[in-house]
């Protein structure tokens, strides 16, 4: 896994301050790969309670973490439980691996 400990910390306080302390993070992507260079950050955020408004929390997510973590490519999708779950989220969640802090 390509990050360090720091970004993965700024990773799961950030989804835990806006999301929720319940929410859990999954990085997925070629930042799994050890063997790969550079990339960018693909971040699934599952939240156990409803959320209102998924695409305007990803898009705070990703902001946050650019200003925390620098100017990078960072790719956040969050799902609930009513969420109808696309080929992508079920990718993620089969290869992801959960950031913990």
């Amino acid at each position: 896994m390509r990050l360090t400990v720091d970004q993965t910390r700024a990773i799961v306080a950030a989804a835990a301050e806006l999301a929720g302390d319940g929410a859990r993070v999954r990085l997925f992507g070629s930042r799994l790969r050890d063997d790969l260079r550079g990339g960018d950050i693909d971040l699934l955020v599952e939240c156990p309670q409803a959320v209102e408004r998924p695409v305007w929390l990803a898009t705070q997510i990703s902001a946050r973490l650019q200003r925390t973590l620098g100017e990078r490519r960072i790719d956040v999708l969050v799902i609930d439980p009513s969420t109808p779950l696309e080929p992508v989220h079920r990718v993620a969640q089969a290869e992801g691996v959960v950031l913990q802090a």
